[in-house]
């Protein structure tokens, strides 16, 4: 049924006896390794989420997060660290997942409450057909993204504000803020990416990326070896010849062959010097003047005096 939206919040009481009081906790997984370099990419990812929060101030006390969960490999581990994250946070704010069901032709609908559930995480799932609205408005040969995005926000905005959230968690990482960089740049014509903090259009939401600072490649591990139950998309994945698909390939050769230039792609996003570009709305290149006195014309008895050589 179109918009039901059906309340999965999850109970943390527990009702087995031999439910040890660790498994109740939220940010727990049993199905994580223990292993030392698994404990060491934790601790990685830990730390470069709230390197992000802190550095945009992207979570307060007494928020309400939205974690915007698709089953995909960068919400669920969004979701994760950021249930542990709230669990020692000197601030007190309060997580609530939430799937949008966009009813795409076998979707498995029990996996992802089953996931929330067997770990006690407060969730929703929200019941949209965009899917055929998807299909419909979509021109033959053109692809599904930009509509099925722009639905999919808009519901998951308006969604925000039926139950109170102040923030709105997206898993978009630094890779895909950089792709978003070069697809502004070779098929926009501007220099724009997603930043990791932003006020929705009609200024109703607060959208945070706490992956800002993480890279894919270390995310596919984290969830590859945290076993999280990968749900793909099939509306889009079917196609062929996506620019993001191309941009984001690019980008991979790139990091086989430049281990570090992503990083400093990401960080010159951080850098922006408008000065040294040419955005007259940015920078105001018309008054500049060179910084000429009548003193610094002075005529110096010590110079040298211009001579005109020609070759003979």
């Amino acid at each position: 049924m179109d918009d039901l939206i059906v309340d999965g919040v999850a109970s943390i009481e527990g009702s087995d006896s031999d439910v040890s009081a660790l498994s109740r906790v939220p940010f727990f997984n049993p199905d994580a390794p223990t292993t030392t370099a698994f404990l060491k990419l934790q601790k990685k990812l830990r730390k470069q989420v709230g390197e992000a929060i802190k550095d945009f101030n992207m979570i307060e006390e007494g928020d309400k997060v939205m974690v915007c969960l698709s089953g995909g490999k960068d919400s669920y581990t969004m979701l994760d660290i950021l249930l542990f994250l709230q669990s020692i946070a000197p601030i007190r704010f309060e997580i609530v997942a939430v799937n949008m069901d966009q009813k795409q032709p076998d979707f498995p609908e029990h996996i992802l409450p089953e996931y929330l559930s067997k770990r006690n995480i407060p969730y929703y799932i929200l019941e949209k057909d965009t899917y055929s609205i998807v299909k419909q408005l979509t021109p033959e040969g053109k692809t599904f993204c930009a509509v099925c995005s722009r639905l999919r926000r808009g519901s998951l905005y308006g969604f925000a504000q039926q139950i109170g959230a102040t923030k709105v968690a997206l898993g978009h990482h630094r890779d895909d803020i950089v792709a978003t960089f070069f697809l502004n740049l070779f098929h926009g014509g501007t220099l724009k990416a997603m930043p990791p903090k932003l006020k929705s259009d009609d200024g109703k939401n607060i959208v945070i990326r706490p992956l800002a600072y993480v890279a894919e490649k270390d995310i596919i591990k984290y969830a590859a070896q945290s076993q999280f139950p990968i749900i793909p998309c099939n509306l889009c994945g079917s196609q062929t010849n996506l620019q993001r698909a191309v941009v984001n390939n690019m980008l991979r050769d790139w990091d086989l062959e430049h281990p570090k230039r992503l990083a400093s792609i990401f960080t010159a996003l951080q850098n922006v010097h408008p000065s040294q570009l040419a955005d007259r709305e940015m920078f105001d290149f018309e008054s500049l003047r060179a910084d000429v006195t009548e003193e610094s014309c002075a005529i110096d008895d010590k110079r040298l005096d211009v001579v005109n050589l020609t070759l003979a």
